[in-house]
């Protein structure tokens, strides 16, 4: 029960806090969302921001997994592995809006520091795509000085994109499924070696 209680805490927080902003959420209105009193969710998490801290912990790890999925789809092909991140990235955030906003979109000067610890994990996510960078270049397939930079503006032009999606904000006269073919090819293309320019193969997304 007490497990239960914590899953409808963090659920009715996560719909609560993109419907309505960080400003507006309190724990006295989780607590009219789900039926319990306000001392039940203290129960579970010290303040809001214990919460939201809770749920970007585990928008992280579930990116994680996807990632990881990926990685494992493609062992021996970083240019196959990295392309398929990609891919999972942009379908994580366009199917768990909630989450990603929450993850990427709320302003951190509104809230307490995120905690060590849990920043440590979530950079395991950007680890992640460094090592497939870092296995690239040892095959001679990517071009990269610093795996860890390049990762991180890996990271952002997909986010860029996500973002625009998400808040519709894509020129109507372009094609969703297009507009995602272009930018992971964009991001794939940045970082080849001028050897392995072909283009890759593609699947579609959505």
């Amino acid at each position: 029960m007490e497990t239960d209680l914590r899953r409808v805490i963090l659920d009715s927080t996560r719909h609560l806090l993109v419907r309505d902003g960080y400003m507006s959420l309190s724990m006295r209105k989780i607590a009219r969302a789900i039926g319990y009193s306000a001392t039940s969710i203290y129960l579970h998490f010290e303040n809001k921001d214990a919460l939201i801290h809770a749920l970007i912990e585990e928008g992280m790890d579930q990116l994680l997994a996807a990632l990881k999925d990926a990685e494992a789809e493609h062992p021996g092909d970083p240019v196959a592995r990295l392309e398929a991140m990609c891919r999972r990235f942009v379908v994580f955030g366009l199917e768990n809006r909630e989450y990603y906003e929450i993850m990427f979109m709320l302003h951190p000067e509104f809230m307490e520091r995120y905690p060590a610890e849990k920043y440590r994990r979530a950079r395991r996510n950007l680890d992640v795509i460094a090592a497939t960078l870092a296995d690239g270049v040892a095959q001679g397939v990517f071009a990269v000085e610093n795996v860890r930079v390049v990762a991180s503006t890996i990271w952002s032009a997909l986010h860029g994109a996500v973002s625009l999606l998400l808040a519709r904000r894509v020129d109507i006269r372009i094609e969703q499924t297009a507009f995602i073919e272009a930018a992971i090819a964009q991001t794939l293309g940045g970082v080849l070696a001028p050897a392995a320019r072909e283009a890759p193969e593609t699947s579609p997304l959505l």
